[in-house]
């Protein structure tokens, strides 16, 4: 797997439009629902959910880590 981890020149929020599959969404629906029974606190709006599954999908993605390693190092190296 090739991938070019760039540098982005701001720490400000993107906003990004995506268009979920109907079974995504029921999912991501669902999961709210679950994760509201479990910390007895509602999630008002499930799409909120997103950006933190994302976070935590790559920050324990052990391919995407390594390969961020390596991009590192040979940056570090030039």
């Amino acid at each position: 797997m090739n991938i070019i981890v760039l540098t982005l020149p701001e720490d400000k929020p993107v906003k990004v439009t995506v268009e979920l599959p109907a079974s995504v969404h029921r999912d991501l629906v669902a999961y709210a629902e679950v994760l509201g029974r479990e910390t007895g606190q509602p999630v008002s709006d499930p799409v909120r959910l997103i950006v933190p599954m994302l976070e935590r999908f790559m920050a324990t993605d052990r391919g995407f880590a390594k390969a961020r390693r390596a991009a590192q190092s040979h940056r570090d190296a030039h």
